[in-house]
């Protein structure tokens, strides 16, 4: 075991060699392989042929210009990037990220974790990620439709229904993949549906779709809890973000009878002690593409703190929806000691390892991403079912199918975690559960 171990060190060692200057691609890297030392005893043929080395180099790494004007007439350049990581199982899947922190090390990050992930959930989809250093917000529709052409004027190429299906992810949402769509639609002369995820359901777009990551993240929470005897009903949440995963995975806590108390955006964090009014949270976020901090105009007996730290708020349960390493050891600790029993990251990798530790050690439920937040990517997998059979599900039917992929994701990393020597460690049983999906069929295909 030691010998594996050391192995396994010089895998991680090589690829932040390899890898200069990525820390959230090491990160991501050092947290799965660290975790797979039991599976190399049991199947030894993987580390013969060298799976861990070959997933952890993506399939294709594509960099690109993005010249757009804006609406005075000034060019402005940007780059766009697309990582197809591992299509071992299916065509590349992951979304399009349009933000200013965008560089190679994030979405190679993003596109590691999709490729676990997309595992998972049990359906034949390869992990992919991308995205531009663009920043939507303040930008008029008409510039943010000129970036997206010229963004998709040059990853078309690379994209289809059998070769990579993007999705949106932050500053990607209905708007802009469907500016997206319209190029790809316009430069190919073909209506390819299932080329791009997320689409309005009025042209092609699955219905729960936009709602599908953050239910899926309550429904993991369900999970994790009735195994320890518990339920969300009657339970005080705390949800980072108030973007599309923030909303929705509030909204389900309402239905199941919990109450969300707090959330946030880059701004500041709000508390509203007698439960966010999620119509409000919506004009804001969804119409006005406000911040906020405007939420207390309409409910003044709430409180809005510039910069807040949203982790402080006394709560059962804690789901971190905004961004990567948004709680560390120091927030996680004060969940701990205000009594939280159960937490699970509707955004990418947003613990930090030490915060994963701390929540860990203290025996609460935790789900880690690439299992709590993959329904988001399950339920683009079922949009691309839809596209390719010409069929349109109802809310309820695709709800439906949401729900048991959830259960079934749960059941699978907690039976693994058991099998391989961790019962209640999420994090062991999604890693475990996702190589061993990828790395079974790369073996079968020999050294490709």
């Amino acid at each position: 075991m030691a010998e594996i171990e050391a192995r396994i060190r010089r895998i991680i060692q090589d690829v932040e060699r390899r890898n200069p200057g990525e820390s959230e691609f090491h990160q991501a890297v050092t947290e799965v392989a660290s975790t797979l030392a039991p599976v190399l005893r049991k199947y030894p043929q993987y580390a013969e042929h060298k799976i861990i080395e070959r997933i952890c180099e993506p399939e294709r790494q594509i960099i690109f210009r993005v010249p757009w004007q804006d609406d005075r007439g000034e060019v402005h350049i940007n780059r766009g990037f697309r990582v197809g990581f591992n299509s071992a199982l299916g065509p590349y899947k992951g979304g399009l990220r349009f933000h200013p922190s965008v560089n190679l090390g994030i979405v190679k990050f993003l596109g590691f974790e999709q490729t676990f992930k997309n595992a998972i959930t049990g359906m034949p989809i390869g992990g992919a990620k991308g995205g531009a250093d663009f920043d939507p917000k303040g930008r008029s529709d008409d510039e943010v439709m000129r970036f997206c052409q010229s963004f998709m004027t040059e990853l078309y190429r690379h994209l289809g229904e059998f070769t990579d299906v993007p999705a949106g992810d932050i500053g990607v949402g209905q708007r802009e993949i469907g500016y997206l769509f319209g190029q790809y639609k316009r430069i190919t002369n073909r209506y390819e549906s299932g080329v791009l995820t997320g689409k309005s359901p009025s042209w092609g777009g699955s219905l729960v779709r936009k709602e599908a990551t953050g239910y899926g993240v309550v429904y993991f929470v369900e999970e994790m809890l009735k195994v320890r005897g518990d339920s969300i009903e009657g339970k005080t949440c705390i949800v980072s973000g108030s973007g599309n995963v923030a909303i929705y995975a509030m909204e389900k806590l309402e239905m199941l009878g919990a109450k969300p108390v707090a959330c946030s955006d880059s701004s500041g964090v709000l508390h509203d002690p007698r439960g966010i009014q999620l119509d409000t949270v919506k004009r804001i976020k969804e119409v006005e593409r406000g911040r906020i901090a405007a939420y207390v105009e309409a409910h003044p007996h709430a409180h809005y703190f510039p910069a807040g730290n949203i982790w402080s708020v006394p709560c059962d349960i804690a789901l971190p929806c905004a961004t990567q390493n948004e709680l560390d050891d120091g927030s996680a600790r004060m969940l701990v000691e205000n009594g939280c029993i159960a937490v699970a990251e509707g955004a990418n990798m947003p613990t930090t390892p030490g915060g994963v530790r701390v929540l860990l050690d203290a025996g609460i439920a935790y789900g880690p991403g690439k299992a709590a937040n993959a329904g988001g990517v399950a339920t683009s997998a079922l949009e691309m079912q839809q596209n390719a059979s010409r069929d349109a599900w109802t809310f309820e039917y695709t709800e439906k199918r949401l729900h048991e992929i959830m259960q079934n994701i749960h059941r699978d990393c907690y039976q693994t975690a058991e099998e391989f020597g961790c019962p209640g460690n999420y994090v062991v049983g999604a890693n475990i559960l996702g190589f061993l999906r990828v790395a079974e069929a790369m073996v079968a295909f020999g050294l490709i």
